[in-house]
């Protein structure tokens, strides 16, 4: 097998340099962990930006894309296959009963939402949508107007005309950007990049009141807090409302590349044949991964593992806090944690990896922690314990 220096050495002759990439290459995984190439083993507490949600390489989404593998892996979209349709009905029968496209990422996802969006609303000459600051929804150009971060704009002007911005949780000021041709509301149910923003009762219901009085949709990105990750299938499903559109990426496939949009029935319709379309969205592969992924995730029982096993690293984060100054804040929502630091956090992050544990650094002084949804106590022990040593470093140059 090459040596780590030998595949780096791939990546710079022929990969573009668009990632910052620690020194690691990664060649197997199992359930909560990996190992590189030099047989070093890591606890993996981030799943890939909650990509890997039933842990690397489980065995019903192994035995799935294998078995899909040898019988049919792609079908043009203007057939049938059982997969897609499988795979359809348990999203839609798991969320608010609407139908579903499928495509290839949050992006695509996303992008398709806007699409809808604004096609359903043509004739009412509405096409402007309202997303929030801080919020994350892609990397294509409409996706990336979406995203209220000004730094990811930087450099791709002239950007997507037709989107404003509200502060995330601050529904005053949304209700103040609504106007005649506003179509849609557009936000994540708990921001991700953003740094785990859990967002309170009042303010998603009255969003979707907002949303009601005003004949706007309601358009959710659940593409990093959905399938699970909050302790219910979809994280809107916390606040009692519905919304008319959802996207959904990451964990959906159990490691393979997909991505959904799916929305109430009579809106759905307005995406007739011809307006939007992706070649490999809903290859039969990726979607028997996606039937394994919920089918697993009912057989085992991994909701009520998210709600025990986030209750305790809640418990067990908030004694960290209260040992280390350095700890602003710990944000919840089952397995989708942010603990807020005093001081940034990607030193950090480094060195809880040259540990051997994998969390993540986002919007720059927050740890973002989103173990698999199939974790046990001694792993999250295992995680602890690491984090503990680091933060007492860290915590005596402060």
């Amino acid at each position: 097998m090459q040596t780590t220096d030998e595949i780096i050495k791939l990546y710079d002759d022929y990969v573009i340099p668009n990632y910052i990439r620690h020194p690691i290459v990664q060649v197997k995984g199992d359930g909560v962990y990996i190992w590189d190439a030099n047989g070093k083993r890591y606890l993996d507490l981030f799943s890939g930006w909650a990509v890997s949600n039933l842990g690397h390489c489980h065995p019903n989404v192994v035995d799935a894309i294998q078995k899909q593998a040898a019988l049919l892996q792609h079908a043009p979209n203007i057939y049938y296959t059982v997969p897609q349709g499988e795979l359809a009905k348990r999203i839609s029968v798991n969320s608010f009963g609407g139908q579903c496209f499928f495509c290839n990422s949050g992006a695509e996802a996303n992008e398709a939402a806007i699409k809808l969006a604004r096609i359903h609303n043509e004739d009412k000459g509405k096409f402007k949508i309202i997303t929030m600051n801080d919020s994350f929804h892609g990397r294509t150009l409409a996706t990336l107007t979406a995203t209220g971060q000004p730094k990811y704009h930087k450099g791709f002007a002239p950007l997507v005309t037709g989107f404003a911005y509200a502060p995330f949780g601050d529904l005053a000021q949304v209700e103040k950007l609504v106007d005649d041709e506003t179509c849609a509301i557009m936000l994540e149910t708990v921001q991700g990049e953003g740094g785990i923003n859990i967002p309170t009762m009042e303010y998603i219901k009255g969003i979707r009141e907002l949303c009601d009085r005003n004949d706007i949709l309601l358009i959710l990105d659940e593409v990093q807090c959905g399938m699970g990750r909050t302790g219910k299938h979809f994280a809107y499903q916390h606040y009692g409302i519905e919304p008319d559109i959802m996207t959904l990426a990451k964990a959906l496939g159990g490691a393979i590349a997909i991505g959904a949009m799916t929305a109430r029935k009579e809106i759905a319709k307005s995406l007739v044949p011809g307006t939007h379309a992706s070649t490999f969205g809903g290859n039969p592969l990726a979607c028997a991964a996606g039937v394994a992924v919920f089918d697993t995730m009912k057989s085992e029982n991994m909701l009520d593992n998210v709600n025990k096993m986030g209750t305790y690293l809640r418990e067990q984060l908030d004694k960290l806090a209260k040992e280390f100054d350095i700890i602003k804040e710990v944000r919840t929502l089952g397995l989708m944690i942010g603990v807020e630091l005093t001081i940034p956090t990607s030193d950090i992050v480094k060195k809880c990896m040259d540990a051997g544990l994998f969390v993540n650094s986002t919007h720059d002084t927050v740890i973002r922690i989103m173990p698999q949804l199939n974790v046990k106590k001694e792993h999250l022990d295992e995680g602890i314990r690491i984090l503990k040593q680091v933060l007492q470093t860290e915590a005596q140059k402060v």
